[in-house]
Order: C-alpha cells, then sequence, then structure tokens
C-alpha cells in the first residue's frame, strides 16, 4: 500500500447506514445459542465495518461506519471509475489515491459513490463454507446456502425489515444554520455542500431552483413597473414589450441553466458526456449489445433485426395505448370537473365563497389527479421502456399532461369565455395565493403528521408491553429511532420509478406553464412565483434536513425530462 492510502486509512466516515431489525423479546435475546442477529453484526464487522448496535422502543438497529480503508479497497473491488487529475475516468486503485480528483469538501469519495461501498460491503457477506449454516432468530431457524448473500437472505425471511442512509448530525446542523434558516441571502445556497450531504440530483435540483428564481427577479421588476407607472400616451406599447422581454428572458434563461449545469458537472467531477449518454442513449447501447450477442449465437442477423424491429413497434404501440388512456381519462373524468368548478365559480358572488370553494377545488383535485398518477405508474409496468431512466421520462410526460390540464383548463375557459382580462386577473389571484398556502401547508404538515402518528403507535406499543414497568414514561431516546420513523422522500404519486424530487420538479414546471402563458394578462405573476420560491427553497431545505429520512442518492446529470417539459411549455407558448 503507498504512502498515501496508509494516511487516509486513519480517516473514517460517521455512522451513514442503519439496518432496521425486528425487536427481540428479552428471552430470545439471552439465550444460549447465537442468532443471526449476533452473527450478522460478526460478519460486517469481519468486513471491515464498524458497528453499533441500538436497541429502540420500535425495533433494534445496527447502525454502521466505515473506515476510508475499507471504503477504498471495496470501490476497488468494484471496479469503480473515479476522474483522475489528468482529466481521464480511470479504475480507482487504492494504492494511487493521489491520482484521483477529490470531492469538493475535500473527502475522496462523494456520497453516492460511500453509499454504493457501503451497499457492496454488506450484500457482499456471502456463506463462504462448503455447507449451510443454520441460524436462528427469536426462535425460527434459517439456513444459510453456500455462495448465498446473508443480508439478501434475512430480507426475504423478514428478519432485516430496511436499510436507510443515516444523516449526519454535524453537517445536517451546518446545513440547518447556513442553509434552511439563513433567510437573509434569499437565493443564496451552499451547492457544494448539497451536493456533498445529498448528492448530484438533490443539489441539481437545488442549483436549478436557485437559478430559476434569480432570474425571476428580472421580468418581476420588469411586470412591477408596468403597473406602478403611468406612461401616458406610450402605455400601448408597455405589453408589446413586456411580451418581447419575457420570451427573450426565457430564452436565455434555459440556455444559461445548460452552461451551469455543465459547470456544476464539471466542478463536482462528473462526466458529463458519459453521463448523458448513460441516461440518454441506454436504448441504443442495449439494442447493439443484445444485437451482438445474438448474432453470435445464432448467426442470422436478418432475423435478429427483425426481432428488434417487432419490439420496438411494439414498445410504442404501448405508449400510444397508454397515452390515449391519460387522454380519455382527462376528456371523460376531468374535464367535466373542471367545467363544473368553472360554473360554480361563476355563480358565486361573494369573495370569501370564492377562494373557499378555490381551496376545496385545489385540494379535492390534487388527490384526484394523484389517483392518475398512480394508474400511470401502473401503465408504465407494461411499456417495453429501456432502463429506469426511459420509464422515468415516460412518467413524467404522462403525469404532467394530467396536472397541466387541471392546472389550466379552468383558466383557459375563463380567458376563452368571458374574454374579460379583470375577471381573468381575479382568477389568477386567488388561484396563485390559495394554491401557494396550500402546498406549502400539505408539503409540509404531512411528513410531521405521520412522523407523530408512527411515534405514537411504538410508544403505545411499547407501554402495553409486559415487561414494560408500569408507570414509566417511554420515549425515543435516541436518534437513530427517530429517523427511522420520519417518512422517506418519495413521490406522492408512488416511489416506484422516481423520488421525491419528482413532485418539486412538478410543481416548478406548473409554475413556469403558468407565468409563461399568462404572464401578459398579469404581469405581477412574476412577483408571486419569485415570493413562492424564496419561500420553497428554504421549505424544502427544512423538508429535508429536518422532516424526513436522508434519500439515498441518486445520480443524474441533468434535469432530464424535466427540461424537455420547460421547453415544450415555452414552444407551445409561442
Amino acid at each position: 500500500m503507498g504512502a498515501e492510502g496508509e494516511g487516509a486509512v486513519e480517516e473514517a466516515t460517521g455512522f451513514e447506514v442503519c439496518i432496521v431489525l425486528p425487536k427481540l423479546s428479552r428471552a430470545a435475546a439471552t439465550g444460549p445459542t447465537e442468532d443471526c442477529v449476533a452473527r450478522l453484526v460478526r460478519e460486517l464487522e469481519g468486513a471491515g465495518l464498524l458497528v453499533e448496535r441500538v436497541r429502540g422502543v420500535p425495533a433494534e438497529f445496527i447502525k454502521l461506519a466505515a473506515p476510508m480503508g475499507t471504503l477504498g479497497r471495496a470501490a476497488a473491488d468494484m471496479q469503480m471509475k473515479k476522474l483522475t487529475y489528468i482529466g481521464m475516468e480511470l479504475q480507482f486503485q487504492w494504492d494511487q489515491v493521489a491520482a484521483f480528483v477529490r470531492q469538493p469538501d475535500g473527502s475522496l469519495f462523494s456520497w453516492r459513490e460511500r453509499y454504493c461501498c457501503f451497499r457492496y460491503l454488506i450484500y457482499g457477506i456471502v456463506n463462504k463454507t462448503n455447507s449451510e449454516i443454520a441460524i436462528k432468530f427469536d426462535g425460527k431457524e434459517f439456513h444459510w446456502k453456500q455462495s448465498e448473500s446473508l443480508l439478501t437472505m434475512l430480507e426475504a425471511e423478514g428478519v432485516v425489515k430496511r436499510i436507510f442512509p443515516l444523516h449526519d448530525e454535524i453537517k445536517r446542523k451546518q446545513l440547518l444554520r447556513n442553509w434552511a434558516l439563513n433567510w437573509l441571502d434569499f437565493t443564496w445556497q451552499p451547492i457544494d455542500e448539497i451536493y456533498s450531504y445529498f448528492g448530484t440530483k438533490i443539489a441539481t435540483y437545488f442549483a436549478f431552483l436557485g437559478m430559476y428564481t434569480r432570474w425571476l427577479f428580472f421580468p418581476a421588476v420588469f411586470g412591477l413597473t408596468t403597473q406602478l407607472i403611468d406612461f401616458g400616451s406610450l402605455q400601448w406599447l408597455v405589453l408589446p414589450a413586456f411580451f418581447i422581454f419575457v420570451i427573450s428572458w426565457a430564452v436565455f434563461f434555459l440556455q444559461f441553466w445548460k452552461r451551469k449545469n455543465s459547470a456544476l458537472l464539471a466542478r463536482w467531477g462528473i462526466n458529463c458526456s458519459l453521463s448523458e449518454y448513460k441516461n440518454l442513449g441506454i436504448e441504443l447501447s442495449s439494442l447493439s449489445d443484445s444485437l451482438t450477442v445474438e448474432e453470435k449465437k445464432f448467426c442470422d442477423v436478418s432475423a435478429e433485426k427483425s426481432k428488434l424491429q417487432r419490439n420496438e413497434w411494439f414498445g410504442v404501440l404501448l405508449r400510444i395505448r397508454n397515452n390515449a388512456i391519460i387522454v380519455l381519462a382527462i376528456i371523460c373524468l376531468q374535464l367535466p370537473f373542471e367545467l363544473a368548478y368553472a360554473h360554480l365559480y361563476e355563480i358565486t358572488e361573494t369573495e370569501a365563497m370564492k377562494y373557499l370553494l378555490t381551496a376545496v377545488y385545489l385540494v379535492a383535485i390534487q388527490y384526484y389527479t394523484r389517483i392518475g398518477g398512480k394508474v400511470s405508474v401502473n401503465l408504465i409496468k407494461y411499456e417495453n421502456n429501456q432502463g429506469e431512466e426511459s420509464s422515468s421520462a415516460s412518467l413524467v410526460y404522462k403525469v404532467f399532461g394530467l396536472y397541466f390540464m387541471q392546472s389550466y383548463i379552468g383558466l383557459f375557459y375563463h380567458a376563452s369565455l368571458y374574454r374579460d382580462i379583470l375577471a381573468l386577473r381575479q382568477v389568477l389571484i386567488q388561484r396563485l395565493i390559495v394554491s401557494q398556502v396550500l402546498e406549502n401547508l400539505i408539503e409540509n404538515s404531512i411528513p410531521y403528521l405521520k412522523y407523530s402518528y408512527k411515534k405514537y403507535i411504538a410508544v403505545h406499543k411499547k407501554k402495553h408491553e409486559k415487561e414494560s414497568p408500569v408507570g414509566r414514561s417511554v420515549r425515543l431516546s435516541t436518534r437513530v429511532e427517530k429517523e427511522y420513523l420520519k417518512p422517506s422522500y418519495t413521490a406522492s404519486i408512488g416511489a416506484e420509478l422516481e423520488d421525491g424530487l419528482f413532485d418539486d420538479f412538478l410543481e416548478l414546471a406548473l409554475q413556469f406553464g403558468m407565468i409563461m402563458m399568462f404572464a401578459c394578462a398579469f404581469p405581477l405573476i412574476f412577483c408571486f412565483a419569485a415570493l413562492n420560491n424564496v419561500t420553497e427553497i428554504r421549505a424544502d431545505a427544512l423538508k429535508l434536513l429536518v422532516m424526513l429520512k436522508r434519500p439515498e442518492p441518486r445520480a443524474a446529470a441533468t434535469i432530464g425530462a424535466w427540461l424537455n417539459i420547460f421547453q415544450f411549455v415555452f414552444s407551445s407558448w409561442l
């Protein structure tokens, strides 16, 4: 081992991963036979991990940390590719640490790379003996087969309930102080620290949100000026000038975001071209690889080509069928609902009742559209998509179509039927105010309510256990217990294909469509959007740092299909 590697061995991560196990009874925990949990702990320690067992109220927890040497050797075994100082991505070698580019915070591995190493180590514990090993848990006996992963077997038997990342308290509190609670800097964010703590995908979202919010200030100032200043005889030129300004603003914003995205990837040491190839060109790669294998196997190029073409056309037909189902659902179910709301809004006389009607409508339509999103998730399972990214993109397009109609059809109804600019502005103001209040309230209160409910159930169950002392208060005394009970960062329509960023990007895309389509009718809409996004930055930060589990890191070079959505909204407006 080189000198660099020897120096890095002394470094170690904090406890970053947790394995959750059902809580044993006292009799089972103190039995004479070693149970599978003790075996798991011994195997984890044998793999070079630092282990700490915590017996909590809702379950038992095994917290894991790793010396840097353990992670380095795991990365080398995985043949992980890392960027070097000569600009090339090479296979990582532990004895050549100095040749590889370090992260912005000075660490050798990014959070996603460390998490991959952790999973490689814990799932790489296999039975290397020549026979099965009998292990017990709570009176039940299991057989650990030869060459079988211990953790996979325990998950299948229900012994391991969950594996999730842990928050790093020092870094979390630092981010809380410098980011989530730092309201004085408006849109400034420590993007490099967010990347180091949450990974590429979440950091890219906050970089996009911050840049989008800063750029909103320009049309917001222009729109505010058009409403406060009387231009006299030149008033007829103001709206056309504002229209041209908004078009130019959108074009420059989308182009400058692409430049900023590339700069961030370069700063984080991520190969942009390779990442885009993995995300966008996976279909071509998989088809080419499949063709090569089949050519060698059957030596029948024409037959395999015909087979691939049939599969491709079958996938296209499935997507057309699913899109048709979504469109028919909008026309047959959602359109009458929207028209009924528009009619009720028309006959309602008082402003207070109109605000109340709008609130009820937005809550109802949100859950209605969420059902449509779940249907979209199930439809995508039957599509012939190549890889997770392709499925995620298909889901984005379908769900955005549902929410697009939900958000704008009532506004289009008022604009086309009444052709009254003042009435349209009134509807926009009510929709913006109510939607911003409701979305922030629902988005931030539901995770807290879920956590409080799980905490109550766990404490209530503990109080009624036979071995619990009568009259003794029961509470969650360790942080790992509290983190386990917190909700995960998942999409509202389901966690199968996307994480919680799906909802956040969807909210931004719908807002972008609204300000682009109705900016000239209501120039102050940019002020509402800018104010909402300044609040959104801090609210999303608090949600991730306080109310939710630490999300699993996901790789993403760009914002993916959402950039296509933004460009579609802009082009359709033109």
